[in-house]
């Protein structure tokens, strides 16, 4: 038994000495495997190190090289008085210019750019702007000091960015533009009133006896931001090419009537004439008016174009003319035009128009209103047809004429120094009086209105025979009473452009002018005020814009052949060229084929109220279709 014991131990013994061997040889096979890793890893760190170092030694040395060589580049550029290769202004090309020779190319575009008229188009319906007419201003002088900077100004790595960038192109400096957006939206607003269908707002007159209240109608309104928007751009680029320029409309619902607004208007109780000496003053008659008010909403709530309402008058005992001349001794401002007395309708316009203001008396601090005396123009009123503009053109129109009597009555207004409260020029300049000095009308839309800012009140005096209209401001002189006189210059020329037409009843070959053509004009107009002949002060009056008179040749086509026809409008694109280029209103068309006759000018309608060689249209509250001249 304890034989077998002994060999159990040592059975066990070996077992143990067997597994600590392997054991042993396992640990000593792992310390290896590290030894080995621990050698692979120092060896690849050198190698790592020479892969990292060796790449940015290189950048490093490239760095330095283009550094060298762009602080040289730059140190050059920024001695360099002219722009650098590449710049562009507005597309056009500019390098290597001096300030002066850059400025010079690149206002020779804008000059030619500002002399072109646009084209408006809605429709069948056009109209023309000037870049002149909005008073179109090109800071071309900022432009050039921007393109000459480029590459001096900065820090060398912006300099240098930017003098690549002009290299590849991609710097072109943009030119800034503005325009007098005011006279602008006076323009849109005229031509907004010729549009087909436009817009027409409710407004109320007296006749009589009766107070007419029209409507209005629902129509069509310029977009005038949309519009101003779209010309800013045409203007801006140098080398715009679309034809025209497409008018934004938007729909438009007219004001509804204010029947309580228009009776508190009108409403005036009955007053006597009367004056008193200390101190003098005038207190004028007043008509009683008034209308039934319960009646007349009844009466708007039929749908009508028109409403007649009848008016209760009370009529003063006694008036100023009864008062006698004491009440208007003096005479404060007078102005007299002439008109064609053989041309019977017009003068009958004018006849009532100076029967319509004569005797008339304003109030200090009251607003006389020339549309309101003189109420619509209608056949009914005993107002003709007579010569107006429409559409750039003289055509027969009711109430032609009327404007001379307002522009009349302006310049006696301005002389007996009474404030004006509005007043528009007219499209085209007018013959019977100076350019700056007229006040046109349309009714229900551009008035002409006055301020009795004197003392003391004052009586119009309006008569019109044998070719002669005057108009007179009577009153009270004041302690100081000046002497008016004006002063008016001539800023600018707006060259006229020519239009051709085809007759096809007309004889190929035949030119007939159909339209003279004139320029248009801007003008300032001084008030100058003296007092015992000398000049106390010198204001600006009114700055007026007339747009230019298109000349329109008629061409026959009768009996001519397509190609022949075709040529003919090569022609006619070139003389129009030609003519705008070198601004001379009466020159023939160029380049005629030699049977063709020279043109034969003709007026479609005679109007003695139109400067045929200064012609021009304004921002004027007028509408074409409906000015009265």
């Amino acid at each position: 038994m304890e034989k077998s014991n002994l060999k159990w131990d040592e059975l066990e013994n070996k077992i143990i000495e067997t597994s600590n061997e392997k054991e042993n040889v396992e640990e000593v096979k792992n310390i290896q495997e590290k030894k080995e890793v621990e050698k692979n890893k120092k060896e690849e760190k050198p190698k790592n190190k020479k892969n990292i170092i060796l790449p940015i030694i290189i950048v490093s040395i490239i760095f330095i090289i283009a550094l060298i060589f762009s602080t040289i580049f730059a140190i050059i550029n920024i001695n360099n008085n002219n722009i650098v290769s590449g710049m562009k202004i507005e597309g056009i090309d500019v390098s290597g210019l001096s300030r002066d020779e850059a400025k010079s190319k690149i206002e020779l575009v804008y000059n030619e750019k500002i002399e072109k008229d646009i084209t408006l188009k809605y429709k069948e319906y056009d109209a023309t702007i000037n870049p002149k007419l909005v008073e179109a201003n090109y800071d071309i002088e900022k432009a050039v000091e921007e393109a000459i900077s480029v590459g001096k100004n900065n820090n060398i790595i912006v300099n240098n960015y930017n003098i690549l960038l002009a290299l590849m192109g991609k710097k072109d400096i943009n030119v800034n533009m503005a325009i007098n957006e005011e006279i602008a939206k006076k323009t849109i607003e005229d031509i907004g009133a010729n549009i087909p269908e436009a817009v027409v707002e409710p407004d109320y007159y007296i006749e009589n006896d009766k107070l007419i209240i029209t409507k209005g109608k629902e129509g069509l309104k310029i977009n005038t931001e949309d519009l101003i928007e779209k010309i800013k751009r045409n203007f801006e680029e140098p080398f715009f090419n679309e034809e025209y320029i497409e008018i934004p409309v938007i729909n438009k619902i007219p004001e509804k009537i204010d029947i309580d607004k228009i009776h508190e208007e009108v409403y005036k109780e009955v007053q006597d004439a009367y004056y008193t000496k200390d101190p003098f003053t005038i207190h004028p008659e007043v008509e009683g008016i008034d209308f039934n008010l319960e009646e007349a909403k009844k009466l708007l709530e039929e749908d009508k174009e028109q409403y007649e309402i009848t008016l209760t008058i009370t009529k003063p005992k006694v008036t100023t003319s009864q008062i006698g001349s004491e009440a208007f001794p003096d005479l404060v401002g007078t102005c007299t035009t002439r008109y064609d007395a053989s041309k019977k309708d017009r003068s009958t316009n004018l006849i009532i128009a100076c029967q319509k203001i004569n005797d008339k008396v304003i109030m200090p601090g009251e607003t006389f209103s020339y549309n309101k005396a003189l109420g619509e123009r209608t056949p009914a009123a005993g107002y003709k047809n007579a010569a107006v503009y429409e559409n750039g053109k003289v055509v027969d129109g009711i109430g032609g004429g009327i404007c001379q009597i307002s522009s009349t009555l302006y310049n006696a207004v301005l002389k007996a120094n009474l404030g004006i409260v509005e007043r528009r020029n007219h499209q085209f300049v007018t013959s019977y009086i100076p350019a700056g000095q007229d006040a046109t009308v349309v009714y229900g839309m551009t008035d002409f209105r006055f301020k009795n800012t004197r003392k003391y009140a004052v009586k119009i005096k309006a008569s019109c025979s044998n070719g002669i209209a005057t108009v007179s401001i009577y009153g009270i002189k004041e302690e100081n009473e000046y002497s008016i006189s004006f002063d008016t210059r001539t800023i600018s020329t707006i060259p006229y452009t020519i239009k051709y037409e085809e007759n096809k009843n007309l004889a190929a070959g035949t030119e007939k002018v159909s339209q003279v053509g004139a320029n248009g004009v801007i003008t300032e107009t001084y008030l100058v005020k003296s007092l015992n002949g000398k000049i106390v002060s010198r204001t600006l009056l009114s700055k007026d814009t007339y747009n230019a008179m298109q000349r329109i040749i008629v061409r026959g086509t009768k009996g001519a052949s397509t190609n022949n026809n075709t040529n003919s409008g090569n022609n006619n694109n070139n003389n129009s060229n030609n003519n705008t280029e070198n601004n001379k209103p009466e020159e023939k068309p160029e380049e005629k084929p030699e049977e063709n006759k020279p043109p034969v000018e003709e007026k479609p309608t005679e109007n003695p109220d139109i400067v045929d060689n200064s012609q021009s249209s304004n921002n004027s509250d007028i509408s074409e279709s409906t000015q009265e001249i």
